[in-house]
Formats: structure tokens, sequence, C-alpha cells
């Protein structure tokens, strides 16, 4: 086991990791940029480092900053949580070069699903259902027009190196595809330098569905369930729940078991999801992500595991603690993203925290880094905490979330909690009859 490691993050990640590590007997190391110098994960780490400005470029992905920091503090491996470097294959293995460990898969898993049509190819291979589309990407209009036109309309268009809905355009005719070609290339190579697309079938009323997997990079993998994602605004999930609301066991068995047989084969490392629109019954392939979900608390609720434990247990030469008869569905949890927020635009709202008051009671967890005083800086994401609730059933982890944030205070900034409560008086939300379209259409009529 690791005697001390390094977390290259910040805000509740970091801190989730922090505890994680703490409980195992392991040291810590945060590292921050000089905004983030009063930060929850920076007091709790056993040790802290400052690698530089608030520009994220400048610090938390400076290659030589974070390394820096573990010859400094003699760190013998690094945790990215999500976001920043988490699935940056170059990072991956510039940490191996200097003899240090990477707790996530290897370079060579992040580089093939990183890439979308790679990634796709793969899973089509390993016998995982994808959704129809080109083979590849579409070099021109002209290939573009044949794959769409033989295929039939819509189709949404995506840049193969893309993420968070950039370079994503729908065309629901054919005189709808040369604006969305164009736009999802120019997105594309704005936000990624890679403007290379493909074409997908669109689907009208999908659900997302993302399947957590684990592996021991030696050829044995388990799948933990999957989660619900569908509540989403412009391609971000707001809320995830797990089990999946229309997913029975039977479905969850046989797509757990071809998901974990794939990242079995490949011999994947650590905690994956794979990421499923799901339509009629029907699963269809559109992503890996190649660590830590920011849902994966849904996840440990209901299964009972620490996923970031079991991340440092197996990047350290430990086998899995649990098999696949180990696990079993433990009721129902539901989370939702709190983020730094005016509503109804949207727009960040950074600011001093003037009071704190976080939920508790049976079957509440808050996954946040504030405290009262703490100012969020303005340069990051806005997410400042996830609240998970768990019940017996659906309808008990609703009465618990209701009941939670009611209790929840934070005062000083605008938050986007008025949104969840009003959500959880929705019929179709206590149903759980939603498709990732519907939010967005809520929000034009009741925001």
């Amino acid at each position: 086991m690791f005697n001390k490691i390094l977390i290259a993050n910040r805000g509740e990640i970091a801190l989730r990791v922090v505890r994680a590590a703490r409980e195992m007997g392991v040291a810590t190391v945060a590292v921050h940029s000089t905004a983030d110098a009063d930060a929850m994960h920076v007091r709790m780490a056993d040790e802290s480092i400052c690698i530089g400005p608030p520009s994220s470029a400048q610090s938390y992905l400076s290659f030589p900053a974070i390394i820096s920091a573990c010859e400094i503090s003699g760190a013998e491996a690094i945790h990215p949580g999500y976001g920043f470097l988490s699935e940056n294959a170059a990072f991956v293995q510039v940490v191996e070069d200097h003899g240090l460990t990477f707790i996530g898969p290897t370079a060579e898993h992040i580089r093939i699903m990183g890439d979308k049509i790679t990634a796709k190819e793969t899973m089509k291979k390993l016998g995982v259902p994808v959704v129809p589309g080109s083979d590849g990407g579409v070099p021109d209009l002209a290939a573009a027009r044949a794959v769409a036109d033989d295929m039939g309309y819509p189709v949404i268009v995506k840049a193969t190196a893309g993420g968070g809905g950039r370079g994503m355009k729908l065309a629901k005719t054919a005189a709808d595809l040369e604006t969305a070609f164009r736009t999802a290339r120019s997105e594309a190579k704005g936000a990624f330098g890679n403007d290379e697309v493909y074409i997908e079938k669109y689907l009208g009323r999908p659900r997302h569905i993302e399947v957590q997997v684990f592996g021991d990079g030696r050829g044995r993998a388990v799948h933990l369930g999957e989660r619900d994602c569908s509540l989403q605004r412009r391609h971000q999930k707001v809320l995830e729940e797990a089990p999946g609301p229309t997913i029975t066991p039977e479905m969850r068995a046989e797509i757990g078991r071809t998901c974990a047989e794939a990242v079995a084969r490949i011999g994947y490392s650590g905690a994956g999801t794979i990421e499923f629109l799901w339509e009629d019954g029907e699963f269809y392939f559109i992503e890996m992500n190649t660590r830590l979900q920011v849902e994966h608390p849904v996840t440990e609720a209901i299964f009972g595991v620490d996923l970031v434990r079991e991340q440092i247990r197996v990047a350290a030469g430990e086998e899995m603690s649990f098999r696949q008869e180990d696990l079993q569905v433990l009721g129902h949890a539901i989370e939702v993203r709190i983020n730094a927020e005016k509503l109804p635009s949207f727009s960040p709202s950074p600011g001093r925290i003037t009071q704190y008051h976080a939920p508790g009671g049976l079957g509440v967890r808050m996954d946040s880094a504030l405290y009262d005083g703490y100012r969020i800086p303005p340069y990051y994401d806005s997410l400042i905490g996830k609240l998970i609730v768990q019940g017996r059933d659906r309808p008990e982890a609703l009465a618990r979330l209701r009941r939670s944030l009611g209790e929840l205070i934070v005062d000083g900034i605008d938050t986007t909690i008025p949104l969840f409560r009003a959500l959880m008086e929705e019929p179709d939300i206590q149903r759980g009859d939603y498709t990732i379209h519907w939010l967005e259409k809520w929000l034009e009529t009741n925001l």
C-alpha cells in the first residue's frame, strides 16, 4: 500500500479522496492554486503545496507543477479525481515516466476511449451495442450527406474528441445538415483542437443510462449496476439515480455482464463508466469515461462500497475486495448537483458563503467543501456540492430528498437549490417518467 498520495484536484472531490485515504491510513498531499489557499481540501489534507496562480492552465493543469509537488512531498501516487487531468493520457505517461503511479487506467486505455470513433469501434468489437452511425469520421459535407441519407433523419453530428455537449449538433432534416456539420466542426476545433466529426442516428426519446465498471488490470472486472442520468441541461447532468427507474433486473444483469466482460478483455484497471442511450428496451453505447464519475456516490450507496478506496487499493497492486456475486442492490439512491448559479440564466454566482448548513439524518450524505465564510472563486466549475439520499425504495428516496432540500442552507450566493425543490413537485419526476429532453422543455415554461 502507498504511504502517501497526492490529489491533483480541488473542491469536494479532493476532499472525498482525502477522507478515503485517511480511513486507509494513507497520508495525503493537497495541491492548490493561490485562489484555493483557504479551501477545505487544503485544510484537511496532511500536507499542502501551492502550485500556481488561479488559472487552471498554470496550476491544476500544469504537468511540471504537479510532478514537482510529488517530488517535494515524497508522494508515490497521484489521484486525479475527475475533470482536469483525469483523462489526459499524456499526463499519465509523464507520471509513469517519473516512476510514480497514476490511480486510474493506463494511458493506452484513456487514449482509446478518449477518441469517440475509436471507442465506438473498440466496444463494437467487444460485443457492446452501439448507436448506428458512420464508420469513423466524415471528412466533408458530401460524405456527411451520404451517411445521413443512407441512415435517415434525424441525425446528430458529434466531435470525435468531444465532451460536455460541445461539438454536438442536431440535424432534423437534410436542409439542416450543412449548418450542423459546419458548426460542429467549428466548435470542435475551438474546444479540442481537432475538427473531426462523425454522425450517429438521433434517438427521439432516449434515457441516459450508464454502467459502472471496475477492473483489476489483470483480466478481472465487475459491474456495479447502472445509473439513470437523464435529467440534463445542455448535455450536462443535473440529477442522477440508481438503479434506473426503467431498468429491470434482467436488463441490468445482461448489460452489466456485457460491460464487465468487455473491460476485462482489455485488462482495464480501476473505475470506469460505460454510457448508453436507452430507448424501447435497447442500449446504444455512446462513450466510456475512464475515471471516477461525479455521480459515483449513488452507486456507493446502493452497493455499500467505497469506490475511491478501491481505486487506491487496485493502483497499489492489491486485489479487488469484492466479486460480482458480492454485489447486491440495496434500495434506491438519488443525487442532485448543487451549483453556484443564478436562476433562471444559470450564470455563475461566485462569492462569500455567509451561512452553510448541511442536511442530515438517516440515508443522507452531503459531499461538499463549503464552510461558513468560504469565498467561492470565480475561476472554476460552479459545482459546490452534491446531495445524495438513499431509501429502501424510490418513493422513500424522493421523500428523503425533498426533506433534505428543505434543510439545506447556502446563503450569500445564488444556487440551484430552488430548481430541485420545484422538480420534486413534478408528477413526471415522481413517476420517473422523463427523457434526456425533459428538463430543457420544462425550463422553457417553469423558470
